[in-house]
């Protein structure tokens, strides 16, 4: 790999004017890499957007350099855990629904990384299945929960 995960972003971080330190952890789909700083409400923004929008230029910073780069999860101060596990949670409260009362259930708009989430966590489940389906005016989509028939 010619593409050097850790000191991209901690060039990039400097440059933006983020004093920071990055974790790199190698996983087995990709690096995740952590940032700490203690600016870190600024690198998350709101509802995550900010960080989000940093991981998608690093790793097309990171493709440029190598096309076999593996790909780059970012966080800062948990705020990725804390919101995959919260996510998480909606999802099977969602799932208990479906289950207790047959009905279909439709979670909020989400990025295609919330959505992943979302499919994985109830991939497993016998008795619900999941549909992406376009939100009309915006680039996210909406999560369908409904009883396996």
């Amino acid at each position: 790999m010619n593409a050097k995960p850790k000191e991209t972003l901690e060039s990039l971080l400097s440059t933006l004017g983020f004093p920071s330190t990055v974790i790199e952890t190698a996983m087995d789909d990709g690096i995740f890499l952590e940032i700490q700083t203690e600016d870190s409400g600024r690198l998350i923004g709101r509802q995550g957007q900010t960080l989000s929008q940093l991981q998608y230029v690093v790793n097309r910073l990171l493709f440029k350099q190598d096309r076999n780069v593996p790909k780059i999860t970012l966080d800062v101060g948990n705020y990725r855990l804390k919101s995959r596990d919260s996510l998480v949670e909606k999802t099977q409260t969602a799932a208990d629904k479906v289950r207790r009362w047959g009905d279909v259930v439709e979670l909020e708009p989400m990025n295609a990384y919330e959505r992943r989430i979302v499919h994985h966590t109830l991939k497993d489940d016998p008795a619900i299945e999941t549909h992406s389906v376009e939100v009309e005016g915006t680039r996210k989509k909406a999560i369908l929960l409904r009883p396996k028939h």
